[in-house]
């Protein structure tokens, strides 16, 4: 009786000119590079509208009730806009298709999604979320810790080849055991941090575990770490070895003379986590720092826990050897693929 009344409350809908749009439950998930398809499907009364009245229009919501344009299309007439231009098609399979296909992923390309169709007087819509696999990292400066406004922490992402993590991506890296003490920034302006292993010095021992909320703070005036998400990447980190002392300086020109250019933290971070780059070898990283990832924690390699390891930011000038062998390791990026790369 149930399935009765909801396919003729459906018929009526469609009888009264209404337009009902179906969008996929749940998430879509892709990694940068990637292709993926948003599912909308919609259905009205086709005797009473013709098909080039039908409005379809896709949008990003950019804040809560705060959308940006991605892709229009009625009748024949196609439109992307800004940073979708290029990439970004409907899959148009079948009458009532609004799928929108998104070529070559970004970063920038994760949120939420709505698909709005529209005919004269009558319009519904629907959300899709899409997800990006990827590896959130804090991230902090050479100036220290909570050095970074709201602003700052944006750009410091970026600079590290990432963007602001989302408190989902945050959660889910804290239920895969991301520990950490130090409070950071998130894309919605909020601060907090994630902690498995409760104690003193992060917030008492007898607090609970779980993604601790400083709540939303102002975005000029306070100033925490920030919490970076990146994704897979389209080329190799790759360690290239040398002999002798190098300063961060002689380091960046010997990856430029290999064909490459210093790996950014996020970089590092992806190659660790995606690539399962492992090396019980400290080198040079873009930001000045210098960093090790471990994936098979081992005795003389920094602790019990997998990770990218940080040993800091020394002075450029200085002339480092590597810590685990007689020879400096300099992190390396080559964004070419196919580009056979020398370890």
């Amino acid at each position: 009786m149930i399935s009765l009344l909801i396919l003729f409350l459906s018929f009526s809908l469609y009888d009264s000119g209404a337009v009902v749009v179906q969008t996929a439950p749940g998430k879509v998930v892709t990694h940068r590079g990637g292709t993926i398809i948003l599912p909308c499907r919609f259905h009205y009364d086709a005797s009473a509208h013709d098909p080039d009245e039908i409005r379809l229009k896709w949008t990003k919501m950019v804040e809560p009730m705060s959308f940006e344009d991605v892709f229009v299309a009625m009748g024949k007439e196609r439109r992307a806009f800004g940073s979708y231009r290029g990439r970004t098609a409907l899959q148009e399979d079948g009458s009532g298709d609004a799928s929108l296909i998104i070529r070559n992923v970004t970063l920038q390309d994760y949120g939420r999604y709505e698909c709005e169709v529209t005919n004269e007087l009558e319009d519904d819509a629907g959300m899709v979320k899409l997800d990006l696999e990827g590896v959130v990292f804090p991230y902090h400066p050479r100036l220290g810790r909570y050095a970074l406004n709201f602003h700052e922490a944006q750009k410091a992402c970026l600079e590290q080849d990432g963007i602001l993590a989302s408190y989902d991506q945050l959660h889910e890296a804290w239920l895969e055991g991301m520990d950490w003490c130090n409070a950071g920034w998130l894309e919605d302006g909020s601060v907090q941090y994630p902690i498995s292993k409760p104690r003193e010095e992060c917030g008492r021992k007898d607090t609970p575990v779980g993604v601790r909320n400083y709540g939303y703070r102002h975005k000029n005036d306070d100033r925490y770490d920030a919490f970076c998400f990146t994704s897979n990447l389209n080329g190799k980190v790759y360690f290239l070895k040398t002999y002798h002392k190098l300063s961060f300086s002689e380091a960046v020109q010997a990856c430029t003379k290999n064909g490459a250019t210093m790996a950014r933290v996020g970089q590092l971070y992806a190659a660790w986590k995606i690539q399962l780059l492992d090396k019980c070898e400290a080198g040079w990283v873009g930001d000045g720092s210098i960093r090790y990832p471990i994936v098979n924690p081992r005795a003389r390699c920094g602790g019990r826990e997998p990770g990218v390891r940080n040993l800091g930011f020394p002075d450029k000038k200085y002339k480092l050897f590597g810590f685990s062998l007689a020879f400096f390791a300099i992190r390396c990026y080559n964004n070419a693929s196919g580009v056979k790369l020398r370890e």
